[in-house]
């Protein structure tokens, strides 16, 4: 399969940790409302069908529906692709496009869906560690966090007058 060509091309800077990290909040607002909207979808479509009204508030009040294994990786799936359909296509997502970062391959084409999930995977474990896999960039000579490491991956500056396109 050919690789996609991102553009605006150029060699660009590596992004710092604090646009890292004010994209990573902007995503986690977006991340956060996409749950909800999944959440609500299942429980009040999907369970409501199986179960009933009255039954499923049953549930809710006993507990029954917290930890919901299905529910769980709904979310799981529906995060990851969020961040796959924008990393492999655009290789911005929202809060990238605002602080004008993109991730992408060394030669300046998009990531491929594996190394998406690579990425994905690792910068679940870099916040299971307290955030040490992002702050990784502080001591790195490249200025890569272990996800920018482990999917062979980078993510760039973009210039300011690209960003508006």
């Amino acid at each position: 399969m050919p690789k996609h060509q991102l553009r605006p091309q150029g060699d660009f800077p590596i992004a710092g940790l604090p646009r890292r990290l004010a994209a990573m909040f902007y995503d986690s607002l977006l991340c956060v409302a996409l749950l909800m909207v999944v959440t609500l979808a299942y429980q009040q479509i999907v369970l409501r069908m199986i179960f009933g009204v009255e039954r499923l508030r049953e549930m809710a009040d006993s507990g029954a529906l917290n930890g919901d294994p299905i529910l769980s990786t709904l979310l799981l799936f529906s995060l990851f692709g969020f961040f796959s359909k924008f990393w492999t296509h655009s290789g911005q997502t929202l809060g990238m496009q605002v602080w004008g970062v993109r991730v992408q391959n060394a030669d300046g084409t998009a990531i491929t869906l594996w190394q998406a999930l690579l990425r994905f995977i690792v910068a679940i474990a870099s916040w299971l560690c307290l955030g040490l896999g992002f702050f990784w960039i502080l001591w790195d000579k490249q200025k890569r966090s272990w996800h920018d490491i482990y999917s062979d991956s980078r993510l760039v500056q973009l210039p300011k007058n690209s960003q508006k396109k």
